[in-house]
């Protein structure tokens, strides 16, 4: 994902939601809040599809067009966060000597 025509409220939005799931991932398994957020992630999508359709039956012939859009957004994002965690993999990850 590019910067380009991100503003820093967008940034802003995502830190929090960052910050809630590391939050949630000291009660539970980080995988248990991963899963949570791919649900929420799901299901607020949905929404904004349902929001933008004039009936169900126009949000159905659109179903696979918004899951394309969706999943190759997605795609290019854990893309590029894989890549800034591989780049930067002992900043982000450190580990302390085995003894």
């Amino acid at each position: 994902m590019s910067d380009n025509g991100i503003d820093a409220a967008f940034w802003e939005r995502a830190d929090a939601i960052i910050h809630l799931a590391n939050e949630q991932g000291t009660k539970v398994p980080n995988s248990n809040v991963s899963a949570s957020l791919l649900y929420a992630a799901a299901r607020f999508n949905a929404f904004i599809v349902a929001t933008g359709a004039t009936s169900a039956e126009a949000m159905e012939k659109d179903k696979e067009e918004a899951i394309r859009y969706f999943t190759d957004e997605y795609r290019k994002m854990l893309s590029q966060n894989l890549d800034d965690h591989i780049a930067n993999f002992n900043t982000y990850m450190p580990r302390t000597p085995q003894q």
